[in-house]
This record gives C-alpha cells, structure tokens and sequence, in this order.
C-alpha cells in the first residue's frame, strides 16, 4: 500500500489536521451510486474522508478523520430540497458549534460559479468564484474536460486556491490556503467549501 493511503494514529494527526496550508483531495470521476472524498495533507496522509450518500433529497455530507468514519469533524447540511441557489450550513461535528454558511448563487452559477461565504450569523464575509466567464463557458457549451479552478475571498483578500487537475478517470484537486497569512477564514468552512464544490461541480459533470 501507498503512504498516501496508509492511514496515521488520529492522535498523530489530529493536532495539525487543520493547520496544513496545503491538501490535495481525490475523487473517483466513474461512480455510478454516491461518491467518496479523500483528503490528503502535503505529506500525503489521510487528513480527511468524506462519503456522499445516493438518492439524498436533502444534502447531508459528512467529513471524518478517517476511512472507517470512526471520527466525525463535520457536517454540511442544505436547509432545503433540491433549491438551486441552496445555503448548506457547517457545523463541527465535536462541539455541535455553527461554524458558518455556504450558499450558490443560482441564477448567476449558470454561467460562471460563485459561492458566498457565510458566518455563524449568516452574514457575507467572502465569495467563491470560478476562475474567469471565458473558460466557464468553454466548460458549459463545448467541453467539461476543461479543469475548473476557483478563488476564495474574504474581506477581499484571497484565502485559497482551488485547482483541478486534468485527469479523466479520477478526479485530483489541489488546495492551497498559503495565502491566507492573517488567519481570515476558518479553516474548517475552508475545507467544508472543498468538499462541498467537488461534490456538487462533481454531480454536474
């Protein structure tokens, strides 16, 4: 077995979980029944797993600390039923704490992808947006092996970066929170936004 697969003690782990400043997640691009996320550190261990399940009405991802699902770190639930322009709230799993908010644009996600970034209070502290209208639309009328990138703000500071790589088989994103030098962005709702956007670019393609 790979160390990218071998999975660390939690207790090893769990102190810099979410301090990384880089991750790479990987998603099986050919899954006919849900869909499964790993979350890899810059080392290339298992920071974070999450599993979709099939047929769900209403949303409910959850994010664990390891492939067993022996350690849950956090939810993401959608307040609605299959509402284009869905808010999914995200709460950490160990303290029951509201840690914010991630709503689509709907109307506007048509053609370009944004996402806004909520607090506990439901009030906009940044966005998410797919990299430019040009290759958004290249993506959407000519071709969706075109790899999506997107950049989150908050304040109007960029705090990561989301990349996807070309791979047609299975799918490979990069996340890098280096930039956010000042802490801006909690980074659990940083990692529940990964997740959340590859399950849901994921879905339309």
């Amino acid at each position: 077995m790979s160390t990218a697969l071998q999975n660390r003690p939690a207790s090893h782990l769990a102190p810099g979980r979410f301090g990384q400043t880089s991750y790479m997640i990987r998603r099986q691009f050919f899954k006919l029944f849900g869909g499964a996320f790993h979350i890899y550190d810059a080392a290339g261990n298992l920071a974070f797993y999450s599993k979709m399940k099939a047929f769900k009405l209403k949303e409910d991802l959850r994010i664990y600390g390891d492939e067993e699902m022996r350690e849950e770190l956090l939810s993401i639930k959608a307040r609605g039923i299959l509402d284009f322009g869905m808010t999914y709230d995200v709460t950490d799993a160990s303290t029951g704490e509201r840690v914010g908010a991630l709503r689509r644009k709907g109307l506007r996600s048509i053609l370009r992808d944004e996402w806004l970034v909520l607090d506990a209070n439901d009030q906009e502290i940044g966005k998410i947006e797919e990299d430019s209208m040009m290759l958004a639309l290249v993506r959407r009328f000519l071709t969706n092996l075109l790899p999506q990138s997107f950049t989150g703000t908050v304040g109007g500071a960029q705090v990561f970066a989301f990349k996807q790589r070309f791979n047609p088989f299975i799918q490979k994103i990069d996340l890098d929170f280096g930039m956010d030098l000042q802490g801006r962005l909690d980074r659990r709702l940083g990692i529940a936004a990964a997740v959340l956007m590859c399950a849901v670019e994921g879905r339309q393609q």
